[in-house]
């Protein structure tokens, strides 16, 4: 395989494996990618297989599985497909694969978790006291990590056949060895005690949480007064702005009514000057025509010619 190729594996894997508890879907989309560029490495297979598990993609996790299975001979997650039949719906398919499985080849913790699903394949069929019957081994005593779950199935089949004294015992018994808290089996304890947890007094206590926040401490709501203050102060300051313009306005009316009263004034001088001309023009006129009269009055007449020489 080429470096660069086997990098983006590496890379799509580590994306997955860091995904595949939050988001399932997008940590296939990765391994998907990853097996498409190296779908002979078996590490990259049973990636798949495990993301499509997670995911809910049943048939795709059987496929990827046990191509991972013949690739390298083990049989590492014969629990996780047992319990994909289950979910497609066949469960006796889980329990003949609990049967014909060699279980001295797997792992403790392997052969425990094939238990419990073929139990539980059990009482999907009806046989609730056969399921009993097959988690009721020696293991249930150990302090292996993974007997918490084991327990925990346990109690779990004891309570659906009505033993809910004994279901109490083993519920308890697996909260106590449950330090990772891979089951709820506290708060199957706390019901099967009759203690139920009120989801509106914890939603009541976290808004009485959340306004404690809001108050603050050490005058914090004498710091949200003078804030008010300030925005007071503020109103006040634009209300004498708004004053101090509405000041403005009326002497800009005043002064343009004002300068309307000059012009008017200077029209109506102009009016009187024209008269004034107009008046002395008719005096000149008057003097012209007095002059006319006088200069007739005192011119004679001309002398009349004397008649020619016969």
């Amino acid at each position: 395989m080429a470096r660069g190729v086997a990098e983006q594996v590496a890379l799509r894997l580590v994306a997955a494996g860091e995904l595949i508890d939050s988001n399932p879907e997008t940590a296939l989309a990765h391994t998907l990618v990853a097996r498409r560029l190296a779908s002979r490495i078996a590490a990259v297979r049973e990636a798949v297989g495990l993301t499509a598990y997670r995911a809910g993609q049943w048939q795709t996790a059987i496929g990827e599985l046990r191509a991972y299975h013949r690739m390298t001979g083990r049989q590492t997650h014969l629990a996780v497909l047992a319990d994909c039949e289950r979910a497609l719906g066949r469960s006796e398919r889980a329990v003949d694969m609990f049967r014909a499985t060699d279980r001295d080849q797997l792992s403790p913790e392997e052969a425990i978790e094939l238990l419990i699903v073929a139990a539980g394949a059990r009482a999907d069929l009806g046989q609730r006291e056969a399921a009993v019957a097959m988690l009721q081994v020696r293991e249930l005593t150990t302090d292996e990590p993974w007997v918490a779950r084991l327990r925990y199935a346990y109690a779990d089949a004891l309570l659906a056949v009505g033993r809910n004294e004994e279901a109490r015992e083993w519920f308890a018994r697996a909260a106590e060895v449950d330090e990772d808290a891979a089951t709820d089996a506290t708060e199957r304890l706390l019901e099967l005690d009759g203690v139920v947890l009120d989801d509106q007094d914890e939603g009541d206590d976290f808004d009485a949480l959340e306004e404690d926040e809001d108050e603050g401490a050490d005058g914090s709501e004498e710091d949200d007064a003078d804030f008010d203050d300030e925005g007071a102060l503020d109103d006040v300051e634009e209300d004498e702005y708004d004053e101090e313009d509405d000041v403005d306005d009326e002497d800009d009316e005043e002064a343009e009514e004002d300068d309307a009263h000059d012009e008017d004034d200077d029209e109506g001088d102009d009016d009187d000057e024209d008269d004034d001309l107009a008046e002395e023009d008719d005096e000149v006129a008057d003097e012209d025509d007095d002059e006319g009269a006088a200069d007739a009055d005192t011119d004679e007449p001309p002398d009349k010619p004397e008649p020619a020489a016969p």
